[in-house]
């Protein structure tokens, strides 16, 4: 039948609107559209090919199914005085009459009417009953619908659960017309016309335009159905203004009409999800946002300290090297002073000038050196603790928010990830920060310092190479001094022994203080810079889960942000070819 209702080009459109859905479908699926939506979106798809949809919703008491009766043109469903449809019912064709109860919520009822091979029809519960727990039919069969026929009465028009449906369907997008049953009961135009005006107000107000009203009496429509003879059947059926009714469905739907609604309707519905997808990034970026500036803090943390490792270490090892360097200063002076030719009695006694070395210039430089390690690695020590302090301020303050904003909320999958990444990390670094002991952590680096020092006999080697230079120096000095003196020649050891001599002892010391102060400040400095490199591994490794989380959830919206936009693009695209293919009038049966 398709091919003599369609044209080729609304054949194509009809082809590639349906694959074009498809790969919507499955876009949204990878933006974690919940699954019920996405089969609502299939469903929508496959109407495509199915009969088209006439839904009829309001109060219990509005007459809908003596209205679908009405429309029908004969009594296909119960009617009474007290509610006789307690769930979702489709009106359909068959060769027989029937009804098959589905479930507790949803039966199909079978007629075999000509105008039933054209079109469904669904009754449906009163408003406030679909409202509690009928979602079959705002999930399935509304989403699907071509025309939706709200039916309020003429006794109680536009009741507050009415009111709330109409909002709760008005986000698919669905063409909605108007119909007032019950005109009957209403005493003259003037009545009929305030009613009028109190439903389209209060519909408008809610919809945002004034939509199609029919005023009708589904009564008297079917009283025209048992009159006696044509001219009272044509009173009745005038009466009941149903005509209006019939005419306006019957150019709603017909052909190029309907296939403009057959075309956009699964449209709407994916831009429904599309918009569902768009409110669920909306409220993603927020706590996305403030996990962005929680990780810049912290990565901001991580910079900083080191940077001000790599600032404040140098100088703090350089007042290592100072020490050295006074060291070098008192041990030159100490030879210009001891090898003079006026200390050669002294010299002579080579055990008593090394004794004075070691009071006048080694003196308590080993004591020294080690208090400004120490005082170093306080330093080191105590800035490791402040890193970790600060982060866990961060993470505290972002887990307490966190707490703030879904409290109350079921979480979904991601929210539950964050908050257990927020909670781990955050017990992680709240555990270091508490347990952490600055003695032991002290004592820990300083035996690390220690031993990398001890590997290479540094301190202690060098302070006995220095005594044993100086030992040397004053043996051979002595022994060229005696021999001077024996032969009596102070001149030659004023003026050539001893400042060649004192020259031979200072380049020695110059270069013994060069080896000691390059392989002791190597030391340190490779130690230090471990320990430090070590510090921030540590911190980057404790807050590295929410880090790396929070990165890729920038990622994935980035993309998602992306992927919505060419779903919105596609969208517009099909909905101008929809526009311009169903434009031209469709081929006759």
């Amino acid at each position: 039948m398709r091919s003599q209702l369609l044209t080729e080009p609304q054949a194509r459109f009809l082809r590639d609107e349906k694959d074009a859905l498809a790969e919507i479908r499955l876009a949204l699926a990878d933006l974690e559209v919940p699954a019920a939506s996405l089969k609502t979106l299939q469903k929508a798809i496959l109407q495509l090919d199915e009969l088209f949809l006439l839904v009829v919703v309001g109060e219990f008491n509005a007459g809908k199914s003596a209205l679908v009766n009405a429309l029908l043109g004969e009594k296909v469903l119960p009617e009474g005085a007290t509610p006789t449809t307690s769930r979702v019912t489709l009106v359909k064709w068959g060769e027989q009459a029937g009804e098959e109860v589905v479930d507790e919520g949803f039966a199909i009822v079978s007629h075999p009417l000509q105008l039933l091979k054209q079109l469904n029809i669904v009754d449906t519960p009163g408003t406030n009953a679909v409202i509690r727990r009928h979602e079959r039919l705002t999930e399935e069969f509304v989403p699907r619908s071509d025309l939706v026929i709200f039916a309020t009465s003429a006794d109680r028009p536009m009741t507050e659960s009415e009111r709330q449906f109409l909002e709760r369907i008005l986000a698919w997008g669905k063409k909605v017309v108007f119909v007032l049953n019950k005109a009957d009961i209403l005493e003259g135009d003037a009545a009929l016309q305030d009613v009028s005006d109190f439903v389209l107000k209060h519909a408008t107000h809610v919809l945002g335009d004034a939509p199609e009203l029919f005023p009708v009496s589904a009564r008297l429509a079917q009283r025209a159905w048992g009159a006696d003879g044509p001219e009272e059947r044509r009173q009745f059926r005038d009466a009941s203004r149903l005509d209006e009714l019939e005419q306006y469905i019957a150019a709603t739907l017909d052909d190029a009409t309907r296939l403009a609604l057959k075309f956009t309707n699964p449209l709407g519905v994916a831009d429904n999800l599309a918009a569902q997808a768009e409110a669920t990034v909306r409220e993603e970026a927020e706590a996305a946002r403030e996990d962005s500036q929680t990780v810049a803090l912290l990565e901001s943390i991580i910079t900083g300290y080191e940077r001000e490792l790599e600032s404040e270490l140098p100088p703090r090892l350089a007042e290592v090297e100072t020490i050295l360097h006074r060291l070098e200063q008192r041990g030159l002076d100490f030879f210009d002073s001891m090898l003079r030719l006026t200390r050669i009695k002294d010299l002579a006694r080579g055990d008593k000038v090394r004794a004075q070395f070691e009071k006048q210039v080694l003196a308590d430089v080993p004591q020294q050196i080690e208090a400004q390690v120490q005082r170093l690695i306080d330093w080191l020590v105590q800035k490791d603790l402040r890193e970790w302090q600060q982060a866990m301020t961060h993470l505290q303050r972002r887990r307490a928010r966190n707490i703030e904003l879904t409290v109350g909320e079921s979480l979904g999958p991601r929210d539950t990830r964050r908050r257990e990444l927020i909670d781990g990390v955050g017990r992680t670094v709240q555990s270091i920060v508490e347990t952490y002991d600055r003695n032991r952590e002290a004592s820990q680096l300083a035996a690390s310092v220690e031993a990398a020092v001890a590997q290479t006999a540094l301190l202690e080697a060098g302070a006995v190479g220095l005594g044993a230079l100086v030992t040397l120096v004053v043996a051979s000095s002595a022994v060229d001094i005696t021999g001077m003196l024996a032969a009596g020649t102070l001149a030659v050891l004023g003026f050539f022994v001893i400042p060649f001599k004192r020259k031979q002892a200072k380049d020695n010391y110059r270069e013994k203080m060069r080896a000691l102060r390059a392989k002791l400040l190597g030391a340190l400095t490779t130690q230090f810079n471990q320990e430090s490199e070590s510090a921030v591994a540590r911190l980057k490794d404790g807050v590295a889960p929410y880090t790396r989380f929070v990165h890729a959830e920038r990622e994935r919206m980035t993309r998602t942000e992306a992927s919505l936009t060419e779903i919105r693009q596609r969208l517009s695209a099909l909905r101008g070819r929809a526009q311009a293919v169903t434009s031209s009038s469709t081929p006759s049966r």
